[in-house]
Parts: structure tokens; C-alpha cells; sequence
């Protein structure tokens, strides 16, 4: 059977909201002042420390001079005990992956977020049953854009690289991709810092609802068996 590897921020599920809220934890400890959602969602898929330089540059300091690992812990305890107080899956989320499960398809998760964070994220989303596998940022030694961990969530959820898409939100999910030598279906509601279709994924959605046409438009390869 085929299987769908699918990131997680931006593309499942609209997280910005509470990752900022953690940045603007981290900064407040360490005597700033917070920073706004509209700054901090296009950085949301990249990480704490992203996150964290971006804020602190928004208050002209210099991150090489800040208290770097201190504010990462503080973010990460703060986001691990908010993890949903506002993220929710995207509209058509959990219904289209109830119907690609029911369809045969084998479904699996690769995330550059720390892997006991996106698996409690899953958890409160309630969609962790639907998942053959759950990959994160740390699960391998090497994160995407690399192969390894798209390869690993995708024979961790029993499927072969030769059957297997991609759908993310960013240039780093289209690299993995094509390193992987997969196709990519970009959704473009996400928090890529461009617009997706000039990354040339091989297909673009605007809604989840949208993603089980875009498979069958991909033919042979969009073939759950």
C-alpha cells in the first residue's frame, strides 16, 4: 500500500498561535517584551531557536549575546504545557485523513518538531490513532530537509519510498521531497515565507478538501494499493 507523509505546522494543523505564546514566554523571562503574532507566524514551522533570534532582533538585541539555551528551555517547558490551548487542525483536516485511512492508505507523520512534542500535539488533536508513524525533528540524526527522516517515517508506517507523497508547507518539506526522490503536495495556507507555487511542488492545494484530487491527479503514483 502507499503511504502519505505529511509535516505537521502549517500543514495539518494552524500552531503559530501557541508557539508564539511560548517565544513570548522565553523573552518575557529573560526581560523583554513580547512580540506579535503577525511577526512571529511565517517562522512558526521553524523551530525555538528560529523563534527565539527572530524576537529577540525585533527588540534590537543580539542573539549571540542572549542567554540562548535558557530561553529555549523556558519556550519548550512553556509550549509542552500549552501545547493546544489554541492550535487546532486545519478545516477538512480530520475528516480527509478518516477517509485516506478508510481508502487504505498508510498514513505517517515527519515533523522538524521534536518528536514528544509533536506527539503530544497529536495526542490533543486526537488524531494520533490515524498515524502509522510519527517522526520528528530528533528522531534521527538528521532533520529535514534530509531524506533520512522521510524515509524513516515511511517504512516505520510499513510502506516503500517507490509509493509514497509528500504534503507539507515549506521549502524545507519540498527539499525533503525531492531528496527522497517523492512527489510533494504543497498546501498554501501554511507558513511558507513565499508563495508555495514558486517552490514548484508538483501539485499546490488551497483547502484539505482539495488533497484527494490532487492525489488522483498524480495518477499511478497517488494509488493507494
Amino acid at each position: 500500500m502507499a503511504t502519505l507523509v505529511f509535516d505537521l505546522d502549517g500543514t495539518l494543523a494552524d500552531t503559530a498561535e501557541d508557539l508564539a505564546a511560548a517565544l513570548n514566554a522565553a523573552l518575557a523571562d529573560a526581560g523583554y517584551g513580547p512580540v506579535p503574532l503577525e511577526l512571529a507566524r511565517p517562522q512558526a514551522g521553524n523551530g525555538a531557536a528560529a523563534l527565539i533570534r527572530l524576537g529577540l532582533m525585533f527588540h534590537g538585541a543580539d542573539p549571540a549575546e542572549a542567554p540562548l539555551d535558557a530561553m529555549r528551555a523556558v519556550f519548550l517547558d512553556y509550549y509542552e504545557a500549552n501545547i493546544a490551548a489554541f492550535s487546532r487542525p486545519y478545516e477538512g483536516v480530520p475528516e480527509t485523513l478518516e477517509k485516506l485511512a478508510g481508502r487504505g492508505w498508510r498514513l505517517a507523520i515527519c515533523t522538524n518538531k521534536p518528536e514528544y512534542l509533536a506527539r503530544k500535539l497529536l495526542d490533543e488533536l486526537s488524531l494520533t490513532r490515524l498515524f502509522g508513524s510519527i517522526v520528528g525533528g530528533n528522531t534521527y540524526p538528521r532533520p529535514k530537509p534530509d531524506a533520512l527522516p522521510v524515509l524513516g517515517a515511511i517504512r516505520r508506517a510499513g510502506g516503500e519510498p517507490c509509493k509514497a507523497i509528500m504534503i507539507g508547507d515549506t521549502a524545507t518539506d519540498i527539499a525533503a521531497a525531492r531528496a527522497t526522490q517523492i512527489p510533494v503536495i504543497a498546501v498554501d495556507f501554511g507558513y511558507a515565507s513565499v508563495p508555495v507555487a514558486d517552490l514548484c511542488p508538483d501539485r499546490v492545494i488551497s483547502s484539505f478538501r482539495d488533497l484527494l484530487p490532487a492525489l488522483e491527479t498524480l495518477g499511478a503514483a497517488a494509488s493507494p494499493l
